[in-house]
């Protein structure tokens, strides 16, 4: 779904992917993303997914969110969003995906054109002449 990259502090280079809704980023041990910085909060913000399917940052109403230089309360995020609090930087963004195997589907679609062309021959073979 949306991966967060810790940018700054203890934690730089980490990432991680959330995967369930709301998605809690504070100091406490029960958050799904847990930041022991200078700054942060137990329950610092939320990710959540609103009824339009969009990703909404809902702060605490006691802390204090930069997303992209401007103080924030609640406000969709976009891929590449950078979210401040405290002294951790983290960037959001849609995580990777993967393609499913389409072997077994290519193999069918072959041998389903094999057989229409040996059908085909088959048929040439027959008219009489």
């Amino acid at each position: 779904m949306i991966q967060l990259k810790i940018l700054s502090g203890k934690m730089a280079g980490t990432e991680m992917v959330a995967r369930h809704f709301p998605f809690c980023v504070g100091r406490s041990s029960t958050c799904e993303l847990s930041l022991d910085e200078p700054g942060v909060w137990d329950r610092h913000f939320q990710i959540q997914l609103d009824s339009t399917r969009d990703f909404v940052l809902v702060t605490d109403p006691q802390t204090s969110v930069t997303l992209d230089g401007k103080s924030v309360q609640q406000t969709p995020l976009r891929n590449g969003d950078v979210i401040e609090i405290g002294f951790a930087k983290i960037l959001f963004g849609l995580s990777s995906t993967t393609q499913k195997g389409l072997t077994l589907r290519e193999w069918l679609t072959w041998v389903g054109l094999v057989a229409l062309c040996a059908g085909q021959i088959l048929l040439i073979y027959r008219l009489p002449g």
